[in-house]
């Protein structure tokens, strides 16, 4: 009886200890096996997930549209006062819901290139007006929308996954030639996904071709999406920040009396690129910018939680699950001798024109098979290995005590 129980207890033990060690293996070689799929499954090429999602985006994406409305533009014109604004808005618009055009592949590069049309549906049900609307503001037209956005051309992944979806090239340039040294550069991707494997410590860049130019995002928080874990990604200040603070920003310098000295913050030029026009981007209402660019201004309220821009970056595949990206358009104001309407003004003006903010999120359908897919397997996976190693751990720790207890038994 005796040798049969101890056996017993050896047997037990040894069962746990395997199951704890089995657990412990299965970890690293369950990892390989999820790298091993995402990789696969992440290059832009025919019959991935990636490539699925990316021809034509799995979330509803809109446009919502806030107009500055001048209050009082005869009082600004005559006497130079503060201009009023009254914020109207939203007006709606369904946008990115065509796949995109002409996709070659090139297999000695590992390029894609493509055509993303640029198609706009009013949705008037998610709008405070009509498109017949009037308002009081400056001239519109510097706000260009061509009927397609490209050619760009990314990298496939198919050779190296780090580099899915960076862009190559846009309109056959791998430099945009309005700005001088790295400002000019088109980094990163369209911001629709990322290389896969997202550390919290990683910067992600994504060019916007709307403002030509290139924009980095730093982790902000973990959250959670219909039951996916995402990183949030947030645009930080410094993207619009003074060469002062951020010397990378010197090149959206252009002048000096009216960025006195390029001391300040929160706007950025980028006139060269619609037609040498005077028109400056910023964060909406001027959020994070020098106070004495909204100075001049009334009716202005920025807020940090519905003005600033984010992405929602699921980790392991890199795809953007949602995102918000908000920009205002301002147009700089001067005296001028030669037009009547500037005849009066005895300073410069920042005045902002509208300010757009662009959503999507993953659609609930999406969002179950991305779950089923991804990060469901791999939840189950990490739960078999906690369990392995917990209970054998457990098994081997309660039948050594009992190995032990009966080992002194028998010795009294």
């Amino acid at each position: 009886m005796g040798c049969d129980r101890n056996c017993g207890v050896i047997a037990g033990a040894v069962i746990g200890a395997l199951m704890a060690v089995f657990g412990g293996i299965l970890m690293p070689v369950g990892d390989m096996l999820i790298e091993k799929t995402v990789k696969k499954e992440a290059v832009l090429e025919e019959g991935t997930i990636a490539f699925q999602n990316w021809v034509k985006t799995g979330a509803e994406v809109y446009r919502q549209i806030w107009i500055f409305d001048v209050q009082n533009p005869e009082e600004v014109a005559v006497n130079s006062s503060k201009i009023k604004v009254k914020q109207r808005g939203p007006y709606t618009y369904r946008v990115r819901y065509l796949a995109k055009e002409n996709i070659t592949h090139d297999s000695e590069t590992h390029t894609v290139s493509f055509l993303q049309p640029n198609g706009a549906i009013f949705e008037p049900s998610l709008s405070v007006g009509t498109e017949n609307d009037t308002f009081t503001v400056l001239n519109l037209a510097v706000a260009y929308h061509n009927t397609a956005d490209g050619v760009y051309k990314v990298f496939s992944g198919k050779d190296d996954i780090s580099k899915v979806a960076i862009i190559d090239t846009y309109k056959g340039k791998k430099h945009l030639s309005y700005w001088p040294s790295y400002c000019d550069m088109i980094n990163g991707t369209d911001a629709a996904s990322f290389p896969p494997f997202i550390e919290k410590t990683r910067v992600l860049q994504f060019f916007s071709s709307d403002v030509c130019r290139s924009f980095y995002a730093v982790f902000g928080a973990e959250i959670n999406l219909k039951g996916i874990p995402v990183y949030r990604f947030i645009l930080p200040s410094l993207d619009f920040a003074s060469p002062l603070q951020n010397p990378d920003n010197h090149c959206f310098c252009t002048e000096k009396i009216i960025s006195k000295n390029c001391t300040l913050y929160g706007v950025l030029d980028i006139g060269k690129c619609k037609d040498g026009k005077p028109v400056y981007i910023s964060l909406p209402h001027f959020l994070h910018a020098s106070p004495e660019i909204a100075e001049p201004v009334e009716g202005l309220s920025p807020n940090e939680e519905e003005h600033s821009t984010y992405l929602d970056v699921e980790p392991i595949t890199g795809f953007t699950l949602q995102f918000a990206k908000r920009l205002q358009i301002n147009i700089l104001a001067k005296p001028g001798k030669n037009i009547g309407a500037l005849k009066g003004l005895k300073q410069n003006y920042m005045v902002p024109v509208l300010w757009l903010n662009e959503t999507g999120t993953i659609s609930d359908e999406k969002a179950e098979m991305f779950r089923n897919q991804v990060t469901g397997k791999i939840y189950l996976l990490g739960l078999v290995e906690m369990i392995l190693i917990s209970v054998g751990a457990m098994m081997f720790t309660a039948f050594m005590i009992s190995y032990c207890a009966c080992r002194l038994k028998s010795i009294k």
